[in-house]
């Protein structure tokens, strides 16, 4: 048992490097106004190589490189809408989360709102038949055979339709 106290202290150590290595920005900017401004841009930017995570949760060196590139252009002094445009022509329309409504971007602007129309459609038609009696029920009583029906399962399997027919028995062979 005196090995156990080195291995539990290991493994909180190794707990303990885990999150040390989450992304902690270690220089701050020169006021408050830009610090505010940096969290929001580096919220609202997408990391170009982590596919879809913000540069604020992503730890990739390219994100940490546009987050330093970010620091750089607020302290120069900067608008938001200028920052933006800068990453944009760099990177594509890819590294916006909203992006702007263009012809390429028209699809994801109006996809939700068809899917939506069409789901909205479908739940419409089948309330409507199951209030009108349309639609099919577990209850229904047409799940029953007709004569013509038994008679025609019966030439085709032969004597033993029992089973199917709903009385009840079953022949074991």
């Amino acid at each position: 048992m005196s090995w156990l106290g080195p291995i539990a202290a290991a493994l909180c150590a190794l707990c303990l490097s885990v999150a040390v290595r989450a992304a902690v920005e270690a220089e701050r900017l020169s006021s408050s106004e830009l610090e505010a401004r940096y969290h929001v841009l580096i919220e609202e930017l997408r990391c170009p190589k982590c596919q879809n995570q913000n540069l604020a949760g992503s730890d990739s060196p390219v994100a940490g490189d546009l987050r330093r590139e970010i620091r750089r252009l607020l302290e120069e002094g900067f608008s938001d809408r200028e920052i933006t445009d800068y990453m944009v022509a760099r990177y594509g329309d890819f590294v916006l989360y909203r992006p702007p409504l263009q012809r390429n971007t028209l699809a994801l602007w109006l996809a939700p709102g068809v899917f939506g129309a069409i789901g909205l459609l479908a739940l419409i038609v089948i309330v409507l038949r199951s209030r009108s009696g349309t639609g099919a029920r577990q209850d229904d009583a047409s799940a029953e055979l007709t004569e013509d029906e038994r008679r025609r399962l019966q030439q085709l399997l032969g004597d033993d339709v029992d089973g199917l027919t709903g009385s009840g028995k079953k022949n074991d062979d």
